[in-house]
């Protein structure tokens, strides 16, 4: 056989193994297929709460393992919220250089390892793993309405309460599962925490055919986008986004608040450990109705006022029950507080995608909203713990609260309206 017909040859087989540009497209097409991206948006939403409130049924162990006060307990929650709000400042940045898919599995994979740096056994990890955890969840929180206003901008509103109720989904199953997985785990809360990074690794799998398939069609779409004229500009400098942005930082400062000092609100009035991570978990599952109907009511409705007044009014009547009848009145509490909360975060995440636009502003508002928004809840727990330890009682500290649902109707209602940013 000669030198040519030889090579040839080789060419022949080389093109038989490489796929053809038509077998790549459709493999692409498979992994871009709607339903898979919908399992990688509901897997990564189970997340975004899920390493939060696993720590409050099992706050009294880890204060006793440390030797932890009131206040430096709170921290343990208050540190992972803090970094909510620093990590969402450089979201809409890296997303742009490395595309929102790549992101996003980077965050689930930082999660992951998060939460286990959070059980080695040194205060500093507890600490540290907190920083972590925050940043990572950060990141899903501020790419996802983005995401949601680029692939869904006909179905925004129903979207975001497929991954608004899925996020508190999360968080219920975990609320309900850490105190009974520190048993099967013969008491071992260190084990009980660690568990859910096998949840955080499950998403990231999931999320893997969105990323192989972005490299040819999400990074030239945003950067496209971000170079647009006027795109997204000015969202720091607009009353609105403002208004949007401290309705988010209310309602998550008393959600954060329960989640850290639920239980023990319950405990410390009698209450047994057991019963309280229960009506915690109870309180958990109420609020996926809220985050699930609230977003699909508002994407109706040109102003979300009324939806304002009802969550706020709904989480205000739940926190006076607790300071009046925390124990009798515990369910029905956990029943109102847990509607309004749910709807609450449905509402501010909705608000955010409806004063949008367009994909990009969605992506920069809600960098601003969650930066700004969740540096001032994270002093809710933290104050909230302070105030208790010098009060010794939750009288002051609920009352605190009340002012903040009052401050959140204000804001709220100038933040429903039928406006863009």
């Amino acid at each position: 056989m000669s030198r040519p017909e030889a090579d040839q040859l080789l060419l022949d087989a080389e093109a038989d193994v490489r796929p053809s540009p038509q077998g790549a497209a459709a493999r692409r097409a498979l992994l871009a297929h709607p339903v898979l991206l919908l399992a990688g948006i509901v897997l990564a939403s189970l997340n975004m709460r899920a390493a939060l409130a696993s720590v409050s049924p099992l706050a009294g162990e880890i204060s006793a393992a440390f030797g932890l006060s009131s206040t430096a307990t709170s921290l343990v929650t208050s540190v992972p919220v803090l970094f909510l709000g620093l990590g969402a400042l450089v979201a809409p940045r890296l997303a742009r250089r490395l595309g929102t898919e790549q992101v996003l599995l980077g965050a689930l994979v930082l999660l992951a390892a998060g939460i286990l740096v959070r059980v080695l056994p040194s205060g500093y990890a507890l600490y540290g793993g907190g920083v972590l955890v925050g940043t990572a969840i950060a990141l899903l929180n501020v790419l996802m309405p983005g995401l949601i206003k680029r692939d869904f901008p006909d179905r925004a509103a129903s979207m975001t309460s497929v991954y608004t109720g899925s996020m508190i989904a999360g968080a219920t199953v975990v609320a309900a599962a850490s105190v009974p997985l520190e048993r099967a785990f013969g008491g071992s809360w260190e084990a009980s925490l660690a568990f859910w990074s096998l949840l955080a690794a499950v998403a990231a799998v999931a999320w893997l055919p969105q990323v192989l398939i972005a490299r040819g069609r999400t990074g030239r779409e945003e950067r496209s986008a971000v170079r647009a004229p006027g795109t997204g500009r000015g969202v720091w400098r607009s009353a609105l986004a403002w208004q949007v942005t401290l309705f988010m930082g209310l309602q998550s400062l008393w959600s954060y608040v329960l989640i850290a000092w639920m239980p023990t609100i319950f405990t410390d009035h009698g209450m047994s450990r057991s019963a309280a991570g229960v009506v915690f978990a109870f309180n958990n599952l109420v609020q996926v109705a809220g985050a699930f109907l609230v977003p699909l009511l508002a994407g109706r409705m040109r102003s979300q006022r009324p939806l304002v007044a009802l969550v706020t009014s709904l989480v205000a009547a739940g926190y006076v029950g607790l300071m009046a009848a925390p124990v009798s009145g515990a369910w029905l509490w956990a029943a109102v507080l847990g509607v309004g909360q749910g709807g609450a975060v449905g509402l501010a995440l909705t608000l955010i995608v409806l004063r949008s636009g367009d994909a990009v502003t969605a992506s920069r508002l809600s960098g601003m909203a969650q930066t700004v928004g969740y540096l001032l809840a994270a002093a809710g727990p933290l104050a909230a713990g302070a105030v208790h330890e010098a009060t010794g009682g939750w009288t002051v500290p609920i009352a605190l609260v009340l002012c903040v649902c009052a401050a959140a109707l204000v804001v709220g209602l100038l933040a429903a309206r039928d406006r863009k940013v």
